[in-house]
């Protein structure tokens, strides 16, 4: 079939698939533990979709040209027999790449079994070295030491492992060139996140952003960069590599350098519901599909007019104001 794109000429190339919206941390920017408590209500799990329904939405977007999925929460290593599902996704025909996002906690224990049924890469949320500074962010007492041992376990399995690092001005930016050369000595890729505004609760505002433009100068500063050119044209990170050694370091500009034009990303929720966009208001329900009867034909149909009636390009249009009043869905709730 030809290439299915957007009214802005996107391709369709790529799946996030939130799995489950509970998470065993607080993160400040994503579930902050005063909206995120002991009262909060998070999905049943006859809301969450199943695995059969899951991998029933993955065919169906692989026959319209995805040819990679990650997978997210919440915590996606939260959810109960885990690593079947990927077993399931990783024999599609079609699939080129199945990816992972975690906060690490749960990693180690879990990596021999992911990389067996089929698992090929885990990009994993560190926000610091120092461990008040992270315990901070995370708001529990899980420290770094745990996810860097986590971390390499999931090598020693097989896995290719990336870190990000959300950074936000006031909280850790000084941990930018800690991380930085910690990562490098290890070999491992860290990808610096701008703060972004998803959702409602995260207390955004653009003066805590720590933009690309002033981590590459701390970095290019200290250990010298060159840029990597990408043949990826939906891949959103900015790459570089240290001079005189093959390890990268990539930033994620939503706020400072927008890449909204090359966006090729679909997202669907752990309740089932398509978003176009990460910082979307609304999205559509197809899980009601999926329990009503509906053929693959119409859902594929569905699948086809949502993407061709997109327009999102919120990084391009955000003001102030926008950030401020437009209503965003959660982080936890989209996968990030």
């Amino acid at each position: 079939m030809a290439i299915l794109t957007d009214k802005l000429g996107r391709p369709l190339q790529d799946l996030r698939i939130s799995v489950i919206d509970r998470c065993n941390l607080r993160c400040t920017y994503c579930m902050p533990r005063d909206v995120f408590g002991k009262e909060f209500v998070f999905m049943p799990k006859e809301q969450l979709l199943s695995f059969e329904e899951i991998v029933r939405l993955a065919k169906l977007f692989l026959s319209l040209g995805v040819k990679k999925i990650r997978l997210t929460g919440g915590e996606p290593l939260l959810r109960k027999d885990f690593p079947e599902l990927v077993r399931q996704l990783a024999k599609l025909p079609g699939l080129k790449d199945i990816g992972l996002t975690t906060n690490g906690v749960l990693l180690g224990a879990m990596a021999e079994e992911l990389k067996q049924a089929g698992l090929k890469r885990v990009n994993v949320s560190l926000d610091a070295l120092d461990k008040d500074v992270l315990c901070t962010i995370n708001d529990t007492n899980v420290g770094p030491e745990r996810i860097i041992t986590n971390m390499k376990k999931a090598e020693e399995a097989g896995l290719e492992v990336k870190v990000n690092m959300v950074v936000m001005k006031g909280k850790n930016e000084h941990e930018v060139l800690p991380m930085a050369e910690f990562f490098r000595n290890e070999g491992i890729t860290l990808r610096f996140i701008e703060f972004m505004d998803v959702g409602q609760t995260n207390g955004w505002m653009y003066d805590k952003v720590v933009t690309k433009k002033d981590m590459y100068e701390m970095l290019n500063e200290r250990f010298g960069l060159e840029q990597v050119e990408s043949k990826d044209r939906s891949e959103v990170a900015k790459r570089y590599r240290y001079k005189g050694t093959d390890v990268e370091v990539g930033f994620i500009t939503s706020v400072s350098e927008s890449f909204c034009s090359s966006c090729s990303r679909a997202r669907v929720a752990a309740d089932g519901k398509l978003y176009n966009c990460l910082f979307a208001s609304g999205g559509l329900d197809l899980r009601e599909w999926l329990r009503n009867g509906a053929t693959d034909d119409d859902i594929r149909e569905v699948l086809i007019q949502s993407w061709q009636q997109r327009t999102d390009r919120y990084s391009d249009e955000r003001t102030e104001a926008t950030a401020r009043t437009r209503k965003k869905i959660e982080m936890s709730y989209i996968g990030g």
